[in-house]
């Protein structure tokens, strides 16, 4: 009994050895030996701190598709995209938009017992947009363009519509929030070529820059943000008429002052090709969806002239529907209104070709119905 316990305490002593012998050899690897240059010291700290670390957790649920042993990524199941990837652009501030198109009607007859003659007409649309707006500057500029025609069974070709306009509007505003603008415009407007009150193909009532129209002026305009609704209001605007034929100058067409003539009809003084005025403008353009694919489009312009007669208001208000059936399928119904007392109607003259009658201004109407094509890019 003595021996063995002699031999456990024997034990014992040898463990402690080297559990001691081992913890300083764990000092030696864990804090390296700092050394002077002069002299060979090294410095030993004690560590009395002991870190536990916890052990990771084993992943219970591992998804089948998941191979932990082969991490390597494979695209053997991925699929190529359907569509192209859209490449960087750099980020503008215009906005470009483009329409092009067509409206046909047509009317064939055989043997039809009610009578009616074959017809077919075509109308033919542009509009080209360039937009700029950045912080406090808005700059809209459009041109648009149309020409319609028309051919009946025992007739010669006519004119439907005619008309080509371009506008260019600056805006600045003093601040992000609010929606007024200073505003300065520049308006232009004519037609293609020569228009006839038919069946009279002789004597042409309207030409090429007869009349043309120029509005220039400065005001303020209100546009909300989607650019949906904008009205102008422009205390001093200038209109200037053109008239640049000379027989409907001397017949002091479209408000120009006409010849002066003698008692036999010969010309003294020419009519003149221009015809200044200075006046109030008001213009609005409003764009809104009344149900899904049908969209309502509304243009409106008001002047009246200072120096004449000032109240008497020139009006030019046109009120469009577009019934859109798929991406190139449109209908368009649309009425146009325009009363300007510079434009007369029914002009009386005598046997010298003096004009007797000047005739009197009315309500010129326009009405529109039609199915076509339409490309916007």
């Amino acid at each position: 009994m003595h021996n063995n316990h002699l031999l456990k305490i024997a034990i014992c002593c040898l463990l402690c050895c080297f559990y001691s012998l081992g913890s300083k050899a764990q000092v030696r690897d864990t804090i390296p030996p700092t050394q002077e240059v002069d002299s060979i010291v090294i410095d030993t700290t004690v560590v009395d701190t002991v870190v536990i670390r916890k052990t990771q957790e084993k992943i219970k649920n591992v998804p089948r598709s998941v191979d932990l042993m082969n991490p390597v990524v494979s695209f053997k199941r991925t699929k190529a995209l359907g569509d192209k990837p859209n490449n960087f652009k750099v980020p503008s501030f215009w906005t470009n938009i483009n329409k092009l198109g067509v409206n046909f009607s047509e009317v064939a007859f055989v043997n039809w017992n009610a009578g009616g003659n074959n017809s077919i007409s075509a109308l033919g649309k542009a509009r080209f947009e360039r937009n700029y707006k950045f912080r406090y500057i808005q700059w809209d500029n459009y041109m648009e363009m149309s020409y319609g025609l028309n051919v009946q069974e025992n007739q010669k070709l006519r004119k439907t519509d005619d008309s080509f306009r371009v506008s260019s509007t600056f805006g600045f505003q003093r601040d992000t929030i609010s929606n007024w603008y200073y505003s300065a415009r520049a308006n232009f407007n004519t037609q293609f070529s020569n228009g006839y009150k038919y069946p009279d193909r002789e004597n042409p009532i309207s030409r090429f820059m007869a009349p043309g129209y120029s509005f220039l002026g400065a005001g303020t305009s209100y546009i909300t943000k989607d650019q949906k609704f904008n009205l102008y209001i422009s205390p001093i605007t200038q209109k200037v008429t053109f008239v640049l034929d000379d027989d409907l100058a001397n017949r002091g067409a479209f408000g120009v002052q006409k010849a002066v003539y003698d008692t036999e009809g010969n010309i003294i003084e020419e009519g003149k090709n221009v015809f200044l005025e200075f006046g109030f403008l008001v213009t609005n353009q409003w764009e809104t969806v009344l149900m899904t694919n049908t969209v309502l489009k509304q243009r409106l312009s008001l002047y009246t002239d200072y120096l004449r007669q000032f109240g008497n208001v020139d009006v030019d208000w046109e009120l469009n529907i577009d019934l859109r059936v798929n991406k190139y399928i449109l209908t368009s119904i649309g009425t146009h209104v325009i009363y300007d007392d510079d434009i007369l109607f029914d002009e009386q003259t005598n046997e010298q070709g003096v004009v007797t009658d000047a005739g009197e201004p009315r309500i010129q109407f326009k009405q529109l119905l039609g199915v076509g094509v339409s490309y916007e890019f």
